[in-house]
Order: C-alpha cells, then structure tokens, then sequence
C-alpha cells in the first residue's frame, strides 16, 4: 500500500481512511499492512494523537 509520507497528508488519508472505510484504528492498520506504532508516532510528530470514541487523530 502506497500511502502518504507527509505527516499532515498522512494525516488527512488515515482519517479519511477511518470515517470511510474502518471501525477502529486497528482494522485499518491490520488491513492496509501498516506499523500502528510507527503510524501513531508519526501522528505525534504533528501533535495528532487518535481517539477511539471519534475514530479518528486529532490534537
């Protein structure tokens, strides 16, 4: 999966990917055959962190 490597772009594709297509942040990432930890420290480097109520990263 070729997915974005700008943190911000990223950010706004995994959310995006969420509200649309994922219950949860562990569904996407097991689907798109993604790292969780290296996804959620790489939100984190733009101050985004996820929130399971809301499905989604944000500040």
């Amino acid at each position: 999966m070729n997915i974005p490597k700008d943190p911000v772009m990223l950010m706004s594709y995994i959310n995006t990917q969420l509200r649309d297509n994922y219950d949860s942040l562990d569904e996407l990432v097991k689907s798109l055959g993604l790292n969780e930890k290296e996804l959620t420290e790489k939100m984190a480097s733009i101050g985004m962190k996820y929130d399971a109520e809301l499905n989604r990263f944000k500040q």
